[in-house]
């Protein structure tokens, strides 16, 4: 039985994860991890165009994977990204070779990621990450052909013997082809690294934009908190206050209340004891 892949280069997080899975590996695992094997060796080989093994292969690898992922024991979440990171590299590079211009198919093939750590203990370097550089150069020559007007085996072509008029091609004209094509190549990279530096500081710009955005909403919060708690105490104290203002309001009217009645009484006492007094007038 096949041992499953050291990953010997993460992290020691990403490390001790994948030593937990490993030891509670599961067949469907060991297979995925058989058949992953498999298709990195083939795609590392010289295929025919109509070899469709790989790509069965590699649609038999999507569904393992996401059957790995529904299982409740499950490896760690860096072993399956790391899965899924090769699986995608290896979907991507045969979606790659069905275009038709080499120029479209290393485009393509730039923005493929392979794999960070080597599959098998046997590997010192991911065998994805060889498939991706054997695919560059080979995009790269299909490439220099096509503006060369050369086949594979760097033989002239038949319509660059007709452009030139000649029965082969000069050797100044090969030089000078050679020196324009390095031209348009280094003018591609010189735009693709311009590209990825805009992108980089809109990427950058767009971070500092959100943190300060998150910034001001956490401070929107404090203020809309503080509020609602002097908002809730200013509730409380007028309460209080009414309360208060309630109970000293029927306190004078309860003492106003007996001062009448005690001066009323006092009147109606003295109204009697003046009549009593006072002699009738004749």
């Amino acid at each position: 039985m096949r041992a499953l892949p050291p990953f010997s280069k993460m992290a020691p997080a990403e490390g001790a994860g994948y030593r937990r899975g490993m030891m509670a590996a599961s067949r469907l695992e060991l297979n995925l991890v058989r058949l992953l094997c498999r298709c990195e060796a083939m795609a590392a080989e010289k295929r025919d165009p109509d070899e469709w093994r790989l790509e069965k292969y590699v649609g038999a690898l999507e569904d393992m994977l996401q059957a790995l992922k529904a299982q409740a024991s499950k490896p760690a979440s860096e072993v399956i990204n790391e899965y899924s990171r090769k699986v995608d590299f290896l979907k991507g590079m045969l979606q790659a070779e069905k275009l038709t211009s080499a120029s479209e198919k290393a485009l393509a093939n730039q923005f493929l990621a392979p794999g960070r750590v080597p599959t098998t203990a046997r590997e010192r370097v991911p065998a994805t990450k060889t498939v991706h550089l054997q695919s560059r150069a080979r995009y790269t020559s299909e490439m220099r052909s096509e503006l060369l007007g050369t086949d594979s085996a760097g033989e002239p072509q038949l319509d660059v013997r007709k452009r030139t008029g000649v029965t082969g091609p000069r050797p100044g004209d090969e030089k000078q082809s050679a020196a324009e094509l390095d031209l348009v190549l280094q003018r591609h990279q010189n735009l693709q690294e311009k590209l990825a530096e805009e992108m980089l500081g809109l990427a950058r710009s767009l971070k500092t934009n959100t943190l300060a955005a998150q910034s001001v909403i956490k401070k929107d919060n404090q203020t809309l908190s503080h509020s609602l708690k002097m908002a809730d105490q200013n509730l409380e104290k007028l309460k209080t206050e009414s309360e208060r203002l309630e109970q000293h309001t029927q306190k004078s009217v309860n003492w106003l209340l007996w001062a009448m009645l005690i001066i009323v009484c006092f009147i109606f006492i003295s109204m009697i004891l003046f009549i009593r007094i006072m002699p009738k007038l004749k």
